[in-house]
């Protein structure tokens, strides 16, 4: 019994040092939301004529509605010196003509497409981007998505935070207002419980880096091997990062979010994309199986399990207290990674937020039951520590 008796304060401890923990992590994202994001800067850290030349690599593979559209927020950057770099892998990729067309439509801009790729290992990404890469002409270079959308100071903002010690800026992904529940959903992920890790990691110097919008200095991926010793990687944004962290370089955020844009989307390929990125950081970071009880309704419950057995306090009462409280806090969150007037109603954001919150642990144990993994045309084997294999149909 004595026995049994510490087990169960050591469970209770566990679940008071899981409520710091979480709350404490609430905290910082909404506090660095309202401090950091969507912040006009009123001094310039550089002359606007001697922000370093940038080379923009996009990767594109196939089109959707708003790929043209993207594209063209690119073309129309306010940024003294800059080269958009188009990748495209197949010559018949219909995203080509949509290029061609963006080209002529701004010949003066400095912009160049490469069809083709380069096999270098089993990413297609990079493969993508290789020839690209090997033609940028400047000492900075932005990959960024093809959803992705910016406004015209978007690089000007990245590249200010591109000071002296730093050698990563990216942006906290978010998604723009778009119709549909499946993109009231995603934005509501992308606002709350993404922000929430994503955001208090990097405060707490974790380097925490997605692929979608990075601003980095070539030099320092060259001395690292270039875009081939990431070949061997499918997320390899994690490990570019982890390269220019190695070498003592500090990363920065950008004022404004990494805005997803894509015209194609349903609750469908948001389950296979969470499904996906669990993967991924299951085979590089261990520590990922823990992430199910930084969810609100399985941490919910235990540290209510915890309440109840220290003090005496009704579980369930105290449930739904603390649910209520999380859907507060991340309804705070979300209105500050926005940084305007959400464009669906405090109702459909509680739905979403419900649904979201509800598919988390259907999501990990998805992830857990196959360790392959279906990106852009292959299937790849994940294995321990990051790498992939393809897999090839015999």
């Amino acid at each position: 019994m004595a026995l049994l008796e510490l087990v169960m304060q050591g469970f209770a401890l566990i679940g008071f040092i899981l409520f710091f923990v979480l709350w404490l992590m609430h905290l910082m994202s909404i506090i660095y939301v309202r401090l950091h994001l969507h912040k006009k800067r009123s001094e310039v850290k550089q002359p606007f004529a001697q922000l370093a030349g940038v080379s923009l690599l996009k990767p594109l593979k196939g089109i959707d509605p708003n790929l043209i559209s993207n594209l063209e927020t690119f073309f129309t950057l306010d940024y003294p010196k800059y080269e958009i770099l188009l990748c495209i892998q197949d010559q018949h990729d219909p995203a080509v003509d949509v290029c061609k067309k963006l080209l002529g439509k701004y010949p003066k801009v400095d912009a160049r497409l490469f069809i083709g790729g380069k096999k270098v290992g089993i990413n297609p990404k990079i493969n993508n981007l290789m020839p690209g890469y090997e033609g940028a002409r400047y000492d900075l270079v932005w990959i960024c998505d093809s959803g992705i959308s910016v406004k015209p100071d978007t690089l000007t903002d990245m590249t200010n935070q591109m000071t002296e010690k730093v050698g990563l800026v990216h942006g906290l992904p978010y998604v723009a207002d778009r119709q549909g529940f499946a993109a009231t959903l995603e934005q509501v992920y992308f606002g709350t419980s993404h922000p929430r890790s994503y955001i208090s990691a990097n405060v707490t110097g974790i380097k925490c880096v997605t692929g979608m919008s990075c601003l980095m200095r070539k030099d320092v991926l060259d001395q690292a091997g270039g875009l081939v010793a990431f070949a061997q990687y499918i997320a390899e944004d994690y490990f570019m990062a982890k390269a220019i962290a190695d070498r003592g370089w500090k990363f920065s955020m950008a004022t404004q979010v990494a805005l997803q844009n894509s015209g194609s989307y349903s609750i469908g390929q948001f389950q296979s994309r969470m499904i996906r990125w669990t993967k991924l950081r299951i085979n590089m970071l261990p520590g990922t199986v823990l992430e199910p009880v930084s969810e609100c309704f399985l941490a919910s419950l235990i540290i209510g399990w915890a309440a109840h057995y220290v003090f005496r306090w009704d579980m369930m009462v105290f449930f739904m207290c603390h649910c209520l409280a999380w859907f507060l806090s991340d309804y705070i969150q979300l209105t500050g990674v926005q940084g305007g007037p959400l464009c669906f109603s405090k109702l459909d954001f509680a739905v979403a937020w419900f649904i979201r919150e509800s598919m988390a642990v259907q999501i990990f144990l998805s992830a857990l039951w196959d360790p392959t993994i279906s990106w852009r045309t292959g299937r790849y084997r994940l294995r321990c520590g990051g790498t992939a294999e393809e897999i090839l149909d015999v």
